[in-house]
């Protein structure tokens, strides 16, 4: 290999650790978040309360937007992805109803 081949990969491994560092802590971020929502969803289903806020929801989706455009991330995306989680968060919520 040449000397800017073998740079190259040496990159490549460096932002694929970073990658990979950043996925594991995505995933035990999430993991924590759904904790806290596991104790929402069981402290609504013991005062009987709904399962979904969609005021809280829609003031999260304009929240993580506005940090998503600071961070320099697709807001739509960052949308989507709230979007997917309040999902599964109502879906935990409705199960500690039944």
């Amino acid at each position: 290999m040449t000397d800017a081949v073998t740079r190259a990969a040496d990159v490549l491994a460096e932002h694929r650790d970073s990658i990979d560092r950043l996925d594991a802590i995505l995933v035990y971020t999430l993991g924590e978040r759904f904790k806290h929502t596991q104790a929402v969803g069981k402290l609504k289903a013991t005062h009987d309360l709904p399962p979904s806020d969609p005021d809280r929801e829609a003031n999260q989706i304009a929240r993580l937007e506005d940090l998503a455009k600071k961070a320099d991330l697709d807001p739509e995306f960052a949308k989507n992805f709230l979007n997917f989680i309040i999902a599964e968060v109502i879906q935990h919520h409705k199960k500690h109803q039944e």
